[in-house]
């Protein structure tokens, strides 16, 4: 069954509808670049109204190992997905100071990227096509890739089946894809989780 990870939630009715859909994990973005920031108090708050089925994977991009530590053994998120540059080094000293689970984002723009891809000692990989910029990358180069992984990057209503059915990834990852006008389309969200589900039965 391919699970789902809906990311960007910000708000208490993204967590409502999140509760009502049942997606494997929930994700929120804690780069404060990023228009989809929430606050370590936010996200704390947020936590406490999800169901206790979800998994809370907290994004950051070069943050300090013992801040990330901090959040996953303080309970406001479940695991950590590294998205900026993050070494193996770093990813050592946060296992040092937590033993939640660790995702390693990684950008998939050559075949060489794959092979960085295979060896990262992260506990589940992500592959994207930039720092949550929203689009596709080319997917025939993660075709032969042999670990399991969450695939991201422009996924949408419109092309999440066919991205099941062609790469059958451990775990799909969307954020703008169920957004409308910049915020979370509960809409759009139940749409997307439908199809995942349905093609997950067939």
């Amino acid at each position: 069954m391919t699970k789902i990870k809906l990311c960007g939630l910000s708000r208490p009715c993204d967590i409502e509808a999140a509760n009502q859909l049942l997606p494997e994990y929930i994700g929120f973005v804690f780069a404060p670049k990023s228009k989809r920031y929430v606050t370590y108090e936010r996200a704390l708050a947020l936590k406490q109204l999800l169901a206790p089925s979800i998994q809370a994977v907290g994004v950051f991009v070069n943050e300090r190992p013992e801040t990330v530590a901090k959040l996953l053994n303080d309970g406001i998120i479940d695991i950590a997905q590294l998205h900026g540059d993050e070494t193996e080094n770093d990813i050592k000293q946060l296992r040092q100071r937590t033993n939640k689970p660790i995702i390693k984002a990684f950008r998939i723009e050559t075949a060489n990227d794959v092979l960085h891809v295979e060896q990262s000692t992260a506990d589940y990989i992500l592959l994207d096509s930039g720092a949550g910029t929203g689009t596709m990358f080319d997917w025939k180069l993660i075709q032969n890739i042999k670990r399991p992984y969450f695939l991201a990057g422009g996924l949408s209503l419109d092309n999440i089946e066919k991205a099941i059915q062609q790469l059958k990834p451990f775990a799909v990852d969307v954020s703008s894809g169920i957004e409308t006008d910049g915020v979370k389309d509960k809409t759009k969200m139940a749409a997307f989780v439908a199809i995942v589900r349905k093609d997950d039965r067939l």
